[in-house]
């Protein structure tokens, strides 16, 4: 059994057991987190597609930890002009989550 989910933006294939890194969410390290955008879901008698989303299933899980990832370096400059260079970097926050189970 699993399912495809929406949160921050993008899609995640997931299942019972899995342990997901997602863009961060409120809920406090520990808590029990819902996510009610549930695109598909696919069992052993079927698969059921939604339009966008399918009314009624849910996918429940608990946060285990927040987090900042590995720093990237972003480098702009304009060309042939040696005026305009500039250096910046980005670390992105994250939740893990850990899905419980699938309701559909």
């Amino acid at each position: 059994m699993y399912a495809v989910i929406e949160t921050g933006g993008k899609q995640y294939r997931v299942s019972p057991g899995d342990t997901i890194r997602i863009e961060k969410v409120s809920a406090a390290e520990g808590e029990e987190v819902e996510f009610s955008k549930v695109l598909l879901v696919a069992t052993d008698s079927g698969v059921s597609l939604g339009e966008p989303t399918i009314s009624g299933a849910l996918v429940k899980g608990h946060v285990l930890e927040h987090g900042r990832s590995k720093k990237i370096t972003v480098f702009k400059y304009k060309n042939k002009s040696r005026q305009s260079r500039r250096t910046i970097g980005h670390r992105q926050a994250f939740s893990s989550v850990r899905i419980d189970s699938i309701i559909c």
